[in-house]
């Protein structure tokens, strides 16, 4: 790894470490990041604590963090795995339709009253048979067109958009359609220590095994005749990597709704610190995909008295990012086609 590229993830790191110190001191019971240091410490001691930090910081605000930081980095991660495989920097979950198939799923568990687990697993499900829809779209029918790419994304994501409207629609006013509603709008108020556990199992399970194979996406990426040559069996490659990050999706769908634009803007943002190079690029990642909606859910639950919904605030954030991507890589096009 380059002196420059490990350089820059420690510092992205610490500033992951302090930026949770941080976020643990902010809300409506501020602390400050002396005291919050403080507790901690006693905590690893096994020193007596008083019941209201107990209370906000280990049972409310710690759980929350943790699950805001590792949902970043399976979204950041999914994103850009997809987008190595795939040899193409706009595609992410969101773009694709794979975030609303998975929304569908866990729609549709809700409506049904499945509960936790069967939420988890619908979601797990349709966010999967979406990815191989769009796998199936993308390499044997429109030959990997960045066009078509986006509007089949658009067309499936209109699809399952539709059908969790109709779902909204059928649903009991009084109960379930509320519920959908506050999902769907993406939030971790409701994070506690059984959909940490949730969380950390698959997207652990599903990150060692994509960052094992950080230097097989750089093959990938060169094409699939060079990948045969240096002796690279391409598709089951490609379909343990499209498993992986449709199970990073659903894990995080599953949990705090759906939350677009990550996977999108953060690998990108990760490129412009350690460049394309998988080695390097999918640990930046990882670490850049934390700490963004770290920051982003304490915004969320800091700028107001009622919290807004992470969603709404990544959406304001990564659409006109997204409208400056597509700009470039259209200004990339007519620089190479004049040449």
């Amino acid at each position: 790894m380059p002196s420059h590229a490990r350089t820059r993830m420690v510092v992205l790191a610490i500033l992951l470490v302090l930026t949770m110190l941080l976020a643990l001191g902010a809300g409506q019971y501020a602390l400050p990041l002396p005291r919050v240091a403080g507790i901690l410490l006693d905590k690893a001691r096994g020193l007596a604590i008083e019941p209201i930090h107990q209370q906000i910081i280990f049972q409310i605000r710690l759980p929350r963090i943790l699950c805001a930081g590792i949902a970043g980095a399976a979204l950041a991660l999914s994103g850009a795995s997809l987008q190595g495989i795939f040899r193409n920097p706009l595609v992410d979950p969101h773009v694709i339709g794979v975030t609303s198939g998975a929304a569908f799923g866990g729609t549709m568990a809700i409506f049904l009253g499945l509960g936790i687990y069967g939420l988890f697993f619908s979601t797990l499900l349709a966010g999967l048979v979406t990815l191989v829809l769009i796998f199936v779209f993308s390499h044997r029918l429109i030959q990997r067109s960045l066009l078509m790419l986006i509007l089949t994304g658009m067309i499936i994501s209109g699809f399952f958009s539709a059908l969790v409207s109709l779902l909204q629609y059928l649903s009991d006013t009084e109960d379930k359609l509320p519920s959908i509603v506050f999902w769907l709008m993406g939030s971790f108020a409701t994070s506690n220590p059984q959909k940490l556990l949730m969380l950390v199992v698959p997207v652990t399970l599903c990150s060692v095994v994509l960052l094992g194979l950080r230097w097989r996406m750089n093959l990938l990426s060169l094409g699939e005749r060079e990948a045969r040559a240096l002796g690279v069996n391409i598709r089951p490659l490609r379909w343990l990597v499209i498993f992986c990050s449709g199970m990073l999706v659903a894990s995080q769908v599953a949990v705090s709704g759906s939350i677009g634009w990550v996977g999108l803007i953060i690998p990108h943002l990760s490129r412009m610190l350690v460049g394309a190079n998988h080695q390097q690029l999918l640990p930046c990642t990882l670490l850049m995909g934390a700490l963004y909606l770290i920051i982003v859910d304490t915004l969320a639950r800091t700028l107001s008295t009622s919290e807004i919904p992470v969603s709404i605030i990544t959406s304001l954030l990564g659409a006109p990012l997204f409208a400056v991507l597509v700009y470039q890589l259209r200004r990339g096009q007519k620089e190479q086609f004049s040449e």
